[in-house]
């Protein structure tokens, strides 16, 4: 028996496959149908690879032709995957009047990420910045200690006819925390999902208000809750804070190179040396390199990212986060100085990055109490 295409075609008009919603023909599965006397081809290009859709086009196709058709034809299905062209994907959800979101990370427990941070706040601040601090270390929180607002709680204020957290906020930086949440003392035992829920919340469910930084303070390590920020945020720029010895070197490495996966392709904004030298009291002149000498220095050389200052190891920087009170509001000293200068390099790296990488958004870059900021239009 000699088939005849179109009664081919006929019959393929009775079936679809799932998800295309119109029948084979019509949809477009159906790219080539050619018969042979008895013997017939039929070609389908489908948008998925799942082997049981495959399976089950090819049984409907040979089911329809042998009832519909001729029951004795001799049926070929040649099946090709062709899934549709993905558009890329905006990374990250920008939050109206945040001009500018840091990310400060550690490879290491310990090394100070989180005294950096504050510092870096409350130094923002005095130069004029409005600056806030999402304290993402979900498991450790310690910003709420560091600003000596741990009594406080966020208030719930009406915004646009939704009800929002409004940030605690101390020193003129606006925080966050999961600190807030929990009773002192209370372990935090989530799951990522759980802790990704609660990281969304203090984001996008808080009356942020007008920001030119935000600094997350990031747990250590190169883990989930990383990646959950940054598929929440448009990270602006990473901050790495390392100690000079070599372990705390060799996880900084590794947190340079998580931001700079192809895939995450967040700017390093430099590195920062904690702990670099120990200083005594009562021999302020004197310095001592407990952990080593410049390694992280050495270290940002070597990865050709910026490097953006060192801390000194003094008593009263520690102190100072104990009280709640964080040692750059200390006025004329070499910790103030020390802050001062690797925020003015951050800030400065914050608008090269803008200027010579391709931003989320449009910017423009004002000047604000003597420093350069960063605008999203």
């Amino acid at each position: 028996m000699k088939l005849n295409r179109k009664d081919i075609l006929k019959a393929l008009e009775t079936i679809s496959v799932a998800g295309e919603g119109k029948n084979m023909v019509d949809s477009g599965v159906v790219q080539n149908v050619m018969t042979f006397g008895d013997e017939v081809v039929v070609d389908l290009v489908l948008q998925t690879p799942a082997l049981h859709i495959k399976k089950r086009a090819e049984v409907d196709v040979m089911k329809a032709i042998h009832e519909k058709v001729y029951e004795k034809a001799k049926v070929k299905v040649n099946i090709k995957v062709q899934a549709p062209e993905k558009k890329p994907e905006i990374k990250g959800k920008a939050i109206p009047g945040i001009k500018n979101i840091i990310a400060v990370a550690s490879g290491k427990g310990g090394v100070g990420k989180s005294t950096v941070t504050s510092n870096l706040a409350v130094t923002l601040s005095k130069m004029g910045f409005k600056v806030g601090i999402l304290d993402a270390d979900i498991y450790g929180p310690s910003a709420p200690i560091m600003f000596d607002v741990e009594a406080e709680r966020p208030l719930s204020v009406n915004v646009d006819g939704k009800s929002k957290m409004k940030p605690v906020e101390n020193y003129g930086v606006k925080i966050l925390s999961i600190g807030f949440f929990t009773k002192p003392g209370q372990a935090v035992v989530w799951r990522g999902p759980m802790a990704a829920k609660a990281l969304n919340q203090m984001i996008f469910d808080a009356d942020w208000g007008e920001l030119d930084f935000m600094l997350v303070d990031l747990p250590p390590g190169t883990g989930d809750i990383h990646l959950s920020i940054m598929q929440s945020l448009p990270i602006t720029g990473a901050v790495i804070v390392s100690t000079p010895q070599n372990v705390a070197l060799a996880d900084a490495k590794k947190g340079v190179a998580m931001f700079q996966q192809e895939s995450i392709n967040v700017p390093v904004l430099g590195i920062i040396e904690n702990m670099a030298y120990f200083t005594p009291e009562e021999l302020p002149d004197n310095k001592y390199y407990i952990f080593g000498k410049e390694g992280a220095k050495n270290l940002a050389e070597d990865l050709q990212v910026p490097f953006l200052g060192e801390i000194p190891l003094v008593q009263s920087l520690r102190e100072s986060g104990d009280i709640g009170r964080p040692a750059a509001l200390q006025t004329a000293t070499p910790l103030e100085a020390s802050f001062e200068e690797l925020t003015r390099n951050m800030v400065q790296e914050t608008v090269n990055r803008n200027k010579n990488l391709p931003p989320t958004e449009a910017i423009k870059i004002t000047t604000m109490a003597g420093c350069s900021a960063v605008n999203k239009k």
